[in-house]
């Protein structure tokens, strides 16, 4: 008892000591509190990463490609194929850079090719990935995908009311979430749920069998869970509880010592072997998981354990070196993969948002000084460049019912 009240105690002056962002609508500019850079150059440079990665040469630089008057989509160029991951994250890009003309493209070109119609085992779901002509690939979802596009929606409907059909914002959100929570409902066949009703989680993928009974860490979202509950027409109750689901599950799924989180994982944080060995470790989509703890921190400061999270997991990283960190671990922090990449980059330098601890300066002049991607991989760390800036520099905002 007397702990608890401690712990409740601490959240208590911790909330108080650091504002809560998403209800101050006062967002930390990491670049100029620790970099000494102007709002104006913060911008600069985050206005920069926009115009290559949306504006820039065909060949080299975007991943935003028109289609037509009035559609687009955001291609993963090493995969040579649309997936719902880059299509939703364009639109958080383009939403909290208040672009609405590219926003109401990459919507209208995932309703029209990736979501799902009535009558399909997956209606009202989004095909994970598509070829850039718009035939799907594969008809199941990819959890993290329907997160986004849900989030997106809500602020695009606070930052520029609705319009009409798929343009009224706050409608086809509310849509999503409802197949998300309610798709058993419609007798499916072969879908289920996107999350698990006992454990309250995300599921890896809501299809019949293994893949709707382990989660992946990185889709865990409890801020944007936080905002669905104030947001949403129904299930507020629900939403509440996933958010604190989400905040138990890191502290189960976090290595003690390392703070790395495995790519996929049991609903009680156990890393899980699947694909013949290649999601029980810190992988590619493991990277997000700073960024996620840590957004969670800074909007709603729910948990202190978060801000020790992210001293943990940066201290981890400035031992393998702030320069020269591979990008692949076991969780208990054996190398694997030795490539310094900028989407991981990006994401530890999102993780100061809430770390604490001497020498997290160092992280984001990492990210200020990182080249915008191009070449072939500029898909995944490209993504993850821009919601890093956004993060670090204070522009990646919740916009809550008013």
């Amino acid at each position: 008892m007397r702990k608890t009240l401690a712990m409740a105690w601490l959240a208590t002056v911790a909330a108080a000591a650091f504002p809560q962002a998403a209800l101050t609508g006062q967002y930390p500019n990491l670049f100029a509190e620790m970099l000494g850079k102007s709002e104006a150059e913060t911008k600069a440079k985050i206005d920069a990463a926009w115009n290559s990665l949306f504006y820039g040469s065909d060949a080299n630089e975007r991943v935003y490609y028109p289609v037509g008057e009035d559609m687009a989509y955001v291609m993963d160029i090493g995969s040579n194929d649309v997936r719902s991951e880059g299509m939703s994250y364009g639109m958080m890009i383009a939403v909290q850079l208040d672009k609405k003309i590219e926003f109401d493209r990459i919507w209208k070109w995932a309703k029209t090719y990736m979501w799902q119609k009535p009558g399909s085992s997956y209606a009202g779901y989004f095909a994970w990935h598509c070829t850039k002509e718009g035939r799907k690939l594969d008809g199941n979802p990819a959890s993290d995908g329907e997160e986004y596009f849900a989030t997106a929606l809500f602020f695009a409907h606070a930052r520029w009311g609705d319009g009409e059909g798929i343009f009224s914002y706050k409608k086809e959100a509310q849509a999503i979430l409802d197949v998300m929570l309610h798709k058993d409902k419609d007798g499916s066949a072969a879908a289920t749920n996107m999350f698990d009703a006992q454990a309250k989680q995300i599921v890896f993928v809501p299809t019949k069998g293994p893949a709707s009974q382990i989660t992946d860490p990185s889709y865990h979202l409890p801020h944007f869970y936080e905002i669905w509950a104030r947001w949403a027409d129904k299930d507020q109750d629900f939403w509440r509880q996933a958010a604190e689901a989400s905040r138990a599950f890191f502290k189960k799924a976090a290595h003690p010592k390392t703070g790395l989180m495995a790519d996929y994982a049991q609903f009680d944080g156990t890393p899980v072997d699947m694909n013949n060995g290649q999601h029980q470790d810190f992988r590619y989509d493991a990277w997000r998981v700073g960024m996620n703890v840590a957004m969670d921190w800074s909007w709603f400061k729910a948990d202190p354990w978060e801000a020790q999270q992210s001293d943990r997991l940066l201290a981890f990283f400035r031992g393998q070196g702030v320069s020269s960190y591979g990008d692949r671990y076991s969780v208990d922090g054996k190398g694997i993969g030795f490539d310094h990449s900028l989407g991981l980059v990006s994401m530890n330098a999102a993780a100061c948002l809430a770390a604490t601890g001497e020498g997290r300066k160092d992280f984001v002049r990492a990210l200020w000084d990182a080249s915008i991607p191009s070449g072939q991989w500029r898909y995944y760390n490209g993504m993850l460049y821009m919601l890093g800036l956004l993060n670090v520099g204070g522009q990646y905002k919740a916009y809550l019912p008013k």
